[in-house]
Protein backbone atom coordinates (compact mmCIF):
# COMPACT_ATOMS: atom_id res chain seq x y z
CA UNK A 1 0.00 0.00 0.00
CA UNK A 2 2.51 2.79 -0.99
CA UNK A 3 1.02 5.91 -2.10
CA UNK A 4 1.70 9.34 -1.61
CA UNK A 5 3.57 10.47 1.39
CA UNK A 6 1.00 12.70 3.58
CA UNK A 7 1.91 16.02 4.57
CA UNK A 8 1.85 14.83 8.62
CA UNK A 9 4.68 12.24 7.59
CA UNK A 10 6.97 14.38 5.34
CA UNK A 11 6.79 17.07 8.25
CA UNK A 12 7.61 14.03 10.81
CA UNK A 13 10.81 12.56 8.57
CA UNK A 14 11.89 16.59 8.36
CA UNK A 15 12.16 16.97 12.26
CA UNK A 16 13.56 13.41 12.92
CA UNK A 17 16.36 14.02 10.12
CA UNK A 18 16.83 17.64 11.92
CA UNK A 19 16.94 15.67 15.29
CA UNK A 20 19.28 12.89 14.07
CA UNK A 21 22.06 15.83 12.50
CA UNK A 22 21.56 17.99 15.50
CA UNK A 23 22.69 14.76 17.46
CA UNK A 24 25.45 14.03 15.57
CA UNK A 25 26.70 17.83 15.27
CA UNK A 26 26.65 17.35 19.40
CA UNK A 27 28.20 14.61 19.20
CA UNK A 28 31.67 15.42 16.95
CA UNK A 29 31.55 18.85 19.00
CA UNK A 30 31.80 16.42 22.00
CA UNK A 31 34.71 14.27 20.58
CA UNK A 32 36.75 17.81 19.55
CA UNK A 33 36.34 19.11 23.49
CA UNK A 34 37.59 15.94 24.40
CA UNK A 35 40.32 15.93 21.83
CA UNK A 36 41.52 19.67 22.51
CA UNK A 37 41.68 18.49 26.71
CA UNK A 38 43.37 15.33 26.61
CA UNK A 39 45.97 17.44 24.43
CA UNK A 40 46.04 20.55 27.22
CA UNK A 41 47.09 17.62 29.81
CA UNK A 42 50.50 17.22 30.91
CA UNK A 43 51.87 13.69 30.35
CA UNK A 44 53.30 11.80 33.12
CA UNK A 45 57.31 12.21 32.47
CA UNK A 46 58.43 10.67 35.99
CA UNK A 47 59.75 6.82 35.17
CA UNK A 48 59.05 5.67 38.61
CA UNK A 49 55.11 6.78 38.19
CA UNK A 50 55.52 4.06 35.57
CA UNK A 51 56.82 1.29 37.55
CA UNK A 52 54.44 2.19 40.38
CA UNK A 53 51.47 1.79 37.89
CA UNK A 54 53.16 -1.30 36.25
CA UNK A 55 53.49 -2.90 39.78
CA UNK A 56 49.82 -1.79 40.72
CA UNK A 57 48.63 -3.22 38.13
CA UNK A 58 50.41 -6.50 37.36
CA UNK A 59 48.69 -10.09 38.13
CA UNK A 60 48.68 -11.01 41.60
CA UNK A 61 49.58 -14.74 40.66
CA UNK A 62 49.38 -17.19 37.83
CA UNK A 63 48.42 -20.53 36.89
CA UNK A 64 51.27 -23.35 35.85
CA UNK A 65 49.89 -26.38 34.58
CA UNK A 66 52.30 -29.55 33.02
CA UNK A 67 55.71 -29.54 32.64
CA UNK A 68 56.38 -26.22 31.06
CA UNK A 69 54.25 -24.90 34.12
CA UNK A 70 56.20 -26.58 36.39
CA UNK A 71 59.71 -25.15 35.17
CA UNK A 72 58.01 -21.43 35.02
CA UNK A 73 57.04 -21.76 38.71
CA UNK A 74 60.41 -22.84 39.63
CA UNK A 75 61.67 -20.25 37.65
CA UNK A 76 59.14 -17.80 39.07
CA UNK A 77 60.31 -19.25 42.98
CA UNK A 78 63.95 -18.65 42.39
CA UNK A 79 63.79 -15.32 41.18
CA UNK A 80 61.16 -14.70 44.13
CA UNK A 81 63.89 -15.92 45.84
CA UNK A 82 66.57 -14.02 44.39
CA UNK A 83 64.96 -10.89 44.88
CA UNK A 84 63.99 -11.41 48.41
CA UNK A 85 67.44 -12.63 49.40
CA UNK A 86 68.90 -9.15 47.82
CA UNK A 87 67.24 -7.34 50.67
CA UNK A 88 68.85 -8.02 53.99
CA UNK A 89 65.89 -8.34 56.55
CA UNK A 90 65.87 -6.23 59.69
CA UNK A 91 68.44 -4.10 58.61
CA UNK A 92 70.88 -6.79 58.93
CA UNK A 93 70.70 -7.21 62.73
CA UNK A 94 72.54 -9.93 64.03
CA UNK A 95 70.12 -9.50 67.62
CA UNK A 96 68.23 -12.46 68.14
CA UNK A 97 65.36 -10.82 70.18
CA UNK A 98 64.74 -8.37 67.93
CA UNK A 99 64.62 -10.75 64.74
CA UNK A 100 62.31 -13.28 66.97
CA UNK A 101 60.44 -10.04 67.95
CA UNK A 102 59.62 -9.26 63.96
CA UNK A 103 58.94 -12.93 62.90
CA UNK A 104 59.71 -15.80 64.58
CA UNK A 105 57.17 -15.11 67.39
CA UNK A 106 54.09 -15.75 64.81
CA UNK A 107 54.23 -19.38 65.86
CA UNK A 108 56.83 -19.69 68.86
CA UNK A 109 55.08 -18.08 71.02
CA UNK A 110 51.65 -19.97 70.55
CA UNK A 111 53.13 -23.53 68.99
CA UNK A 112 51.66 -23.18 65.68
CA UNK A 113 52.31 -25.98 63.03
CA UNK A 114 54.15 -28.14 66.30
CA UNK A 115 56.70 -24.97 66.99
CA UNK A 116 58.14 -25.87 70.52
CA UNK A 117 56.49 -22.66 72.17
CA UNK A 118 60.23 -20.38 73.52
CA UNK A 119 61.19 -21.03 77.02
CA UNK A 120 59.10 -24.64 77.21
CA UNK A 121 62.06 -27.78 78.37
CA UNK A 122 59.98 -29.68 77.23
CA UNK A 123 59.21 -29.13 73.77
CA UNK A 124 62.74 -28.13 73.20
CA UNK A 125 64.93 -30.47 75.33
CA UNK A 126 64.67 -33.01 72.75
CA UNK A 127 66.13 -30.78 69.87
CA UNK A 128 67.97 -29.20 71.67
CA UNK A 129 69.84 -32.73 72.65
CA UNK A 130 70.18 -32.99 68.38
CA UNK A 131 72.55 -30.29 68.81
CA UNK A 132 73.44 -26.85 67.08
CA UNK A 133 74.05 -26.75 64.04
CA UNK A 134 71.31 -29.37 63.69
CA UNK A 135 68.41 -26.77 64.61
CA UNK A 136 70.55 -23.95 62.70
CA UNK A 137 70.50 -26.26 59.76
CA UNK A 138 66.68 -26.89 60.25
CA UNK A 139 65.77 -23.11 60.77
CA UNK A 140 67.75 -22.36 57.32
CA UNK A 141 66.61 -24.95 55.15
CA UNK A 142 63.24 -26.31 56.63
CA UNK A 143 61.97 -28.92 58.30
CA UNK A 144 58.94 -30.86 57.91
CA UNK A 145 58.52 -33.55 61.45
CA UNK A 146 57.58 -37.16 61.53
CA UNK A 147 54.58 -35.67 63.77
CA UNK A 148 52.90 -33.23 61.85
CA UNK A 149 55.38 -30.16 62.81
CA UNK A 150 56.95 -28.07 60.17
CA UNK A 151 59.34 -25.20 59.93
CA UNK A 152 59.20 -22.95 56.71
CA UNK A 153 62.59 -22.16 55.52
CA UNK A 154 64.18 -19.35 57.79
CA UNK A 155 60.60 -18.87 59.21
CA UNK A 156 59.53 -17.47 55.77
CA UNK A 157 61.57 -14.92 54.95
CA UNK A 158 64.00 -15.52 52.43
CA UNK A 159 66.39 -12.04 53.02
CA UNK A 160 67.30 -13.54 56.61
CA UNK A 161 70.96 -14.50 56.57
CA UNK A 162 72.01 -17.93 57.32
CA UNK A 163 74.27 -15.65 60.18
CA UNK A 164 70.51 -13.81 61.75
CA UNK A 165 69.28 -17.45 61.61
CA UNK A 166 71.75 -19.11 63.93
CA UNK A 167 71.95 -15.68 65.63
CA UNK A 168 68.17 -16.05 66.42
CA UNK A 169 68.23 -19.66 67.02
CA UNK A 170 71.19 -19.36 69.81
CA UNK A 171 68.70 -16.68 71.19
CA UNK A 172 65.57 -19.04 71.27
CA UNK A 173 67.48 -21.73 72.65
CA UNK A 174 69.36 -19.92 75.48
CA UNK A 175 65.27 -19.12 76.35
CA UNK A 176 65.48 -22.31 77.53
CA UNK A 177 68.38 -22.49 79.88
Amino acid sequence: MSGPVSPSDKRFLRQFSMVIVILVLVALGLIAVAALVYDRLPQPSDPALQRRTDARLAPVGAVYAGAAGAAALQAAQAAATRAAASQVAYGGTLNGHDIYNHLCHTCHATGVAGAPVVGNKTLWGPRIAQGINVLVQHAIHGYHGPDGNFMPPKGGNPALTDAQIEATVKWMVAQVH
